[in-house]
């Protein structure tokens, strides 16, 4: 790679070469703020100050044996995770992001990502590691960790760095959110991440003048790419806040991009759908001026139509531009982005025959009309990214207007998963059945989707399809139809999915609700109401639909609904009810 941005011409080839770059070019400029409360600025680092402090770590680390290996990254939002990664990379460290453990299942999913990727040293603060211990001491899927807090560690300023990375080295692994089964760490090499930089600037130019304000979890893909990587390549700066700032009152987000002139941001669908419901509650707050606001990159779940119109119309009056919204589609596997939406065009979508789509054919049909839904473009590929639509059973390509699997060739395809052959060689390193091509190696994405006026719409996953008589039938649809079948029930509160009863397959939603909603609406009238919906809008009766209180529903850290976890808790009994309906139904199965 020879840019870095739309205003460096120094070769790059890995992004400890970027950040070198900043140091001889911008030493002195902010790279990274932490907004406390998602408020106020309690930390800043400049790139010198960056460079500084990662050079003495990996220096550190690789006395400590860790250079050539791997660790576990463990770190509350904050700057100290930014030094430490950059530590990593510096060091030729494979680090591997979690979230910080808040009860026992995810201290075991630490381990289990320790133990995959291959060590025992977990890097994180001084007061998460004291922590951990009082609050899990007793549990054995600690035992043999190391907990090295990097806050309190001596570092020697002169001591030497280890040997640079070159562009094929790991510079991360990136472990699943596992919404869709156990956690499988993804080798995403420095080519990887500096190739899906270039593409993202190439459809959302940067420029000197831009700004990056994230609220998103740093171990989480579009977290790491769009709050870490990408302002670093850019060489501008990015106001960090933490996620939980965000979810007590999700218009700080809006008014941290207001206050700091923000250009860039980026989240999932139910991010925005959260700050357009606080709008029409009347709970803006003092969000400012988002005029500056030009890319909203917008994806990591479903995009919903009626969301980014709800979102572009509340916040019109704040100067935020329609076009700024920016659909896209991306994952773990593609190092993040792979499509996206231009900012110089407004968001679209196409109204096709939902019963068409159950076929597996694309039939547009005018807004309003019978039978139509509205499917969200993600935009197209950029640079040397190519997708292909594949019949997942034949693996034949398929023509424009028929759903498949997408299937991915670029260079920002990950190297696999990590001590997993068969699995990568299944996954990363699929063929065409007909086609030669030497460089014919795609990527499975396990999505579905279709090609339409060469942009990609997606219509949902492939192993989470519902099959009701011979007919496909996508769980957001009727995830969808639940949460709007109730006023108050939030974003990203249902799980549609399928249990096998042994003669056939049933129907199951799960639907969280808050105790003001439960008070105020009651568990038996959510119940009716989910029910009658899916049965009006859909012409399936449900088998089983379950309510339960609010927090129940499993979620990944960027809050997408797992719902092969929540399907493994509701055969095991785990989920209780709060509804006596939920009783008589159950009784039933």
């Amino acid at each position: 790679m020879s840019t870095t941005g739309s205003h460096s011409t120094a070769d790059v080839r890995t992004l400890p070469d970027a950040l070198r770059l900043r140091n001889e070019k911008q030493p002195d400029v902010t790279a990274y703020v932490f907004l406390r409360d998602g408020e106020v600025a309690q930390e800043t680092l400049t790139y010198r100050e960056l460079h500084d402090q990662a050079g003495p770590r990996a220096a550190a680390f690789a006395a400590a044996g860790l250079s050539g290996s791997s660790a576990v990254l463990m770190y509350p939002a904050g700057l100290e995770f930014v030094r430490t990664l950059l530590g990593c990379m510096y060091g030729r460290v494979a680090s591997a992001p979690v979230q910080v453990p808040r009860r026992r299942d995810e201290v075991e999913r630490l381990r289990r990502i320790a133990d995959d990727a291959g060590t025992s040293t977990v890097l994180t603060t001084a007061e998460v590691a004291r922590d951990l211990r009082e609050n899990f001491g007793d549990m054995t899927a600690l035992a043999g960790l190391t907990l090295l807090a990097t806050d309190t560690l001596a570092y020697d300023a002169d001591a030497p760095e280890p040997p640079s990375p070159g562009p094929q080295d790991t510079a991360l692994l990136q472990y699943t959110s596992g919404s869709t089964g156990d956690p499988k760490g993804v080798v995403v090499t420095h080519a990887n991440f500096l190739a899906n930089v270039a593409e993202t600037d190439e459809i959302c130019p940067c420029e000197p003048d831009g700004t990056v304000v994230s609220w998103l979890p740093h171990f989480h893909d579009m977290g790491m790419l769009f709050g870490v990587v990408m302002p670093l390549c850019a060489g501008i700066p990015s106001y960090l806040m933490a996620p939980e700032a965000f979810i007590r009152r999700p218009t700080r987000w809006l008014e941290a991009i207001a206050r700091f002139g923000g250009t860039h941001s980026a989240a999932p669908s139910f991010a925005y759908e959260l700050c357009a419901r606080a709008a029409a509650e009347g709970k803006v707050g003092a969000v400012g001026d988002l005029s500056r606001w030009r890319v909203a990159a917008n994806g990591a779940e479903p995009v919903r139509w009626a969301t980014i119109r709800a979102f572009t119309e509340a916040f019109a009056p704040y100067g935020f531009n329609s076009r700024a919204m920016c659909p896209g589609f991306g994952l773990a596997e593609n190092t993040l982005k792979t499509t996206g939406s231009s900012p110089e065009q407004e968001p679209s979508a196409l109204w096709v025959s939902s019963e068409a789509l159950r076929d597996g054919t694309v039939q547009p049909l005018g807004e309003g009309a019978e039978g139509a839904v509205p499917l969200v473009s993600t935009g197209t590929t950029t640079g040397r990214t190519r997708i292909r639509i594949v019949d997942p059973a034949t693996l034949r390509a398929l023509p424009e207007g028929r759903v498949g699997e997408i299937w991915i060739n670029g260079p920002c395809v990950a190297a696999g998963y990590l001590g997993r052959p068969e699995a990568s060689e299944e996954t990363f390193r699929a063929r065409i059945a007909g086609e030669d091509a030497p460089d014919g190696d795609h990527l499975r994405t396990g999505d579905l989707g279709f090609l339409h006026g060469g942009e990609l719409y997606v219509t949902g996953r492939l192993k989470d399809v519902i099959i009701r008589k011979g007919r496909n039938h996508y769980p957001q649809d009727f995830e969808l139809s639940a949460e709007r079948s109730v006023p108050g029930l939030h974003p990203n509160s249902a799980a549609a999915f399928s249990c096998e009863d042994g003669e056939r397959e049933r129907l199951v939603v799960v639907v969280e609700a808050d105790g003001r909603l439960l008070n105020s609406v009651g568990a038996d009238a959510v119940h009716r109401r989910v029910y009658d919906s899916i049965r009006d809008r859909h012409r399936i009766t449900p088998d089983h639909v379950l309510v339960v209180r609010r927090g129940s529903l499993p979620k990944t850290s960027s809050g997408k609904v797992q719902r092969r976890e929540c399907k493994r808790r509701y055969e095991n009994g785990e989920l209780t009810s709060v509804a006596t309906a939920d009783a008589t139904a159950a009784a039933a199965v």
